[in-house]
């Protein structure tokens, strides 16, 4: 593969060039003005969306609110619904039993709401019954945890996994740069393993730190709890006796993490969180322990999810976007939230 893009790009830019000297010959010699020759396609910027428009019923599925960020996934859907006075959420109580989110979309589906937010416990045993709205003309949005097929689905809007640990990785090596640490000791507290979430959390991670000369010293995984976090820090610390700088994947646990670095009373390294938790927020903004960063993976999602689907049902378009449709994929970006910025963020910070 080496060399072979660069040639192809070298004569897509040569027929390109030769293109446009065509193009302009045709411009100096054509009898048509300028301006007749067709309308330029622009984004309207306006603010026309956010008028009242038709009635629409939004259906809404989410897992059992049992996690900061998953509590906040549906508090910011509800929240994001009130804001319009032509939308009606149909939001049903949140579970963890695969069966029991099947047969609750299943019910929306026969109530016939006009569109589906869902974001799905499991992905692959929730497609078959996103396929079957989708198959019924109602419209999916899916929210983070993505369906097996884009069939399942008209939109998907979620968070960015890999970017994530590239950003945490970036900013780490940032730091140790500014602090002039070299051969530094950077540790890693995962969240479960076997989810591919955290996989991608941690490659973006490994692949951020690589593209620095860095890598991964010491790395364990926890399961997204506090106790879980406090447990999985504990023994990180009595294996690492010198750490630099240690990224943990989510803020929940860090509660946990936090605590265990209290306890053994260590300081020598600065630590980044993830996903954005208020109280992550205000120990950032505090300044008065380890933790100097934290990556979003924000919440926020699902209010823009809802704002998606009203648009969606109201064959509406993004305002600040020539498209007349929504797109079919958003993937939101994952900012590292430091003391300098953090009242810029504190607004989409949730509760752990």
């Amino acid at each position: 593969m080496t060399g072979t893009p660069h040639l192809g790009r070298r004569n897509f830019l040569l027929a390109g060039t030769a293109l446009g000297a065509t193009a302009l010959v045709a411009a100096c010699t054509s009898n048509t003005p300028p301006e007749q020759a067709g309308p330029a396609n622009v984004g309207t910027g306006g603010g026309d969306n956010a008028q009242p428009g038709r009635h629409v019923t939004i259906g809404f599925s989410a897992p059992a609110a049992d996690h900061g960020w998953m509590a906040a996934i549906t508090r910011n859907a509800r929240a994001q619904a009130e804001q319009y006075s032509d939308v009606t959420l149909k939001a049903t109580e949140g579970t963890n039993d695969v069966n029991q989110q099947i047969a609750q979309v299943e019910t929306l589906i026969n109530e016939k709401v006009d569109v589906l937010v869902i974001l799905p416990h499991d992905g692959k045993a929730l497609t078959g019954v996103a396929l079957q709205a989708m198959q019924a003309g109602i419209p999916v949005i899916n929210l983070d945890r993505v369906f097996d097929t884009p069939l399942a689905y008209r939109c998907w809007i979620g968070g960015d996994n890999y970017g994530m640990g590239v950003s945490a990785g970036n900013y780490i090596a940032a730091e140790l740069r500014r602090r002039n640490i070299s051969n530094p000791v950077i540790a890693e507290i995962a969240g479960i393993d076997s989810l591919p979430l955290t996989q991608e959390r941690s490659a973006g991670f490994r692949d951020a730190l690589s593209s620095h000369g860095l890598q991964v010293s010491h790395r364990v995984a926890a399961e997204f709890t506090v106790e879980s976090g406090e447990r999985q820090a504990s023994n990180l610390l009595q294996a690492a006796s010198r750490i630099d700088a240690l990224w943990n994947h989510d803020d929940d646990q860090g509660i946990g993490v936090l605590a265990a670095i209290e306890a053994a009373g260590r300081r020598e390294f600065f630590m980044v969180g993830g996903a954005g938790s208020r109280n992550a927020m205000d120990a950032i903004k505090a300044d008065n322990s380890v933790l100097k960063a934290t990556v979003l993976y924000s919440p926020s999602m699902a209010s823009s999810a809802i704002s998606l689907a009203r648009l969606l049902a109201q064959s509406k378009g993004m305002g600040d976007l020539a498209e007349r449709e929504i797109p079919a994929s958003i993937t939101t970006y994952s900012a590292v939230v430091t003391k300098e910025n953090v009242d810029q963020y504190l607004p989409v910070g949730f509760e752990s």
